[in-house]
């Protein structure tokens, strides 16, 4: 059992799928949804320690066809880190689902959410695990088709544009990515990724592989919502339930992100990816101006999804920003952003959903005098909130000390300081919240709101503690990040420290 640990990671989820729509019913399937979540769970982190000990990657072959003319997925420490966030954050999202979504998805429809949201999580770790270059195509966009599919079971009818609209961009990225995938293939004959990184190395001169390097990256940063590409994602996050909110903002762009990663790092190698393209360049100009857009932008929303989704695309501007630096600091950053944000960006949509269970709705006036009302929930909108400004003793502010200290590693003091004005940003749009909640006067009249329900409050609360904790306690995601940066740009092989 434990050598088919690799395939087992993604064929539970989707091998549950199906069984919730013949169960048809909404609490069998969410019983057997969070099982099979759980199970994910489980074998990723089995999979991350069997990685930190092993010699090197985990090969999985397919149908006992080696690689590279069979299928393999392959686990090293970057994917088996992203297995860990997707199928962690994947489960505290599923226990909290059955309460939440009684408010938000009609009851006909509440099935075929399970059914979905099963569908979404198995293609995510499929797309971490596979190390087949068009496997990973057909697992983003079985992900990308039921992530449509979760954002239009919202009840208001701006859902449907919303998942309109982000189809038609998700099927741009697709494009850009199929006709890369297809140049590669044209030049190398292989689609394995490990193949792949083998062949390029003596065509590397090849305009056709550097066409190819352009489509990946165009096509990834559509799906990562990179500015200005970005379009989709806040009526995305805005619209769709704030179960499927919380979900995709913590694992969905994150793993874009990390196909970003393997292509640049991996496939095409850190020197050919920041020589035959300014990339440095680009990286940090448009991580720079999303950071600074975005945040200025989430400042004055009224809606507080939408603010959080453009924190989001501010979010995603920080982390290509650590990839830019080019230093095995910033990439270590940039590893350790993706575990944080995930649980900061859960622990804010979970808070938010519990608001919307109560209340109907999640603009500012919503929250006045909340703090009184729903003092748990709101206590989890301001931990979250500091977490993501990068306040000490929280999981955000050791991400940020990392994006600070690489900067300064390499002498860009300027970079350093506009970093710094950017969680001052992130201050306040998250001070608004503060105000909302704690210093005004409810808006609600006599009516009086109660706590959100336990199956809320300790999903959510499981993510805010896990905030301060890993704010705490770094061991864990920073051993695995600077290990696998180091590995990255270094192309070291051997055990974790």
């Amino acid at each position: 059992m434990i050598a088919h640990l690799p395939i087992l990671q993604v064929i539970v989820p989707l091998m549950a799928a199906p069984v919730c729509l013949l169960l048809n019913r909404g609490r069998l399937a969410f019983q057997l949804a969070l099982l099979a979540g759980l199970a994910a769970f489980l074998i990723s982190i089995l999979l991350l320690d069997q990685v930190l000990l092993a010699e090197g990657a985990i090969s999985y072959s397919l149908g006992g066809w080696a690689p590279p003319w069979g299928i393999e997925y392959r686990v090293d420490t970057l994917n088996a880190w992203l297995l860990l966030i997707i199928s962690g954050i994947g489960l505290v999202v599923l226990a909290y689902s059955y309460t939440s979504i009684t408010r938000e998805i009609d009851a006909d429809l509440q099935v075929y959410f399970y059914v979905a949201y099963l569908l979404c999580l198995g293609a995510l770790l499929g797309i971490a695990a596979s190390g087949d270059i068009f496997n990973i195509f057909v697992f983003l966009e079985i992900s990308a088709l039921s992530s449509y599919i979760l954002i239009a079971l919202g009840r208001n009818r701006l859902a449907l544009w919303a998942s309109f609209q982000y189809l038609i961009m998700g099927t741009l990225g697709a494009t850009f990515l199929l006709i890369g995938i297809g140049l590669l293939y044209a030049m190398t004959g292989t689609l394995n990724l490990a193949d792949l990184a083998e062949r390029l190395a003596g065509i590397e001169e090849s305009r056709t592989v550097l066409t190819a390097y352009v489509f990946l990256t165009v096509g990834v940063f559509l799906k990562l919502a990179v500015f200005p590409l970005h379009l989709w994602l806040p009526n995305a996050y805005t619209w769709a339930p704030s179960v499927v909110s919380a979900f995709l903002a913590a694992t969905a762009t994150k793993t874009a992100l990390y196909l970003f990663i393997r292509f640049t790092y991996s496939v095409f190698g850190f020197e050919y990816s920041f020589t035959a393209l300014p990339m440095q360049t680009i990286l940090v100009t448009l991580g720079l101006i999303g950071v600074f857009a975005a945040s200025l932008t989430a400042i004055v929303q009224e809606n507080v999804k939408r603010m959080f989704a453009y924190s989001s695309v501010a979010q995603i501007g920080y982390l290509i920003l650590g990839i830019g630096i080019a230093n095995a600091t910033g990439l270590a950053g940039t590893l350790l952003h993706i575990f944080n944000h995930a649980l900061m960006k859960g622990a804010l949509f979970l808070a938010l959903g519990a608001v919307m269970y109560r209340l109907g709705d999640v603009c500012f006036k919503d929250l006045a005098g909340l703090g009184r009302q729903m003092p748990l929930t709101m206590a989890a909108l301001v931990i979250g909130g500091l977490s993501l400004i990068g306040v000490p003793m929280t999981a955000g502010f050791i991400s940020k000390w990392y994006f600070v200290s690489a900067a300064l590693e390499q002498g860009w003091w300027t970079l350093a300081m506009a970093i710094l004005l950017g969680s001052l940003l992130a201050a306040v749009y998250v001070w608004r919240l503060v105000e909302a909640g704690y210093f005004r006067e409810s808006e609600h009249g006599k009516l009086e709101v109660s706590e959100a329900p336990l199956t809320l409050l300790a999903p959510m609360w499981i993510l805010v503690i896990a905030n301060i904790y890993f704010g705490l306690d770094t061991r864990l995601p920073i051993s695995v990040s600077e290990f696998t940066a180091a590995s990255l740009m270094e192309k070291l092989a051997g055990p974790a420290p």
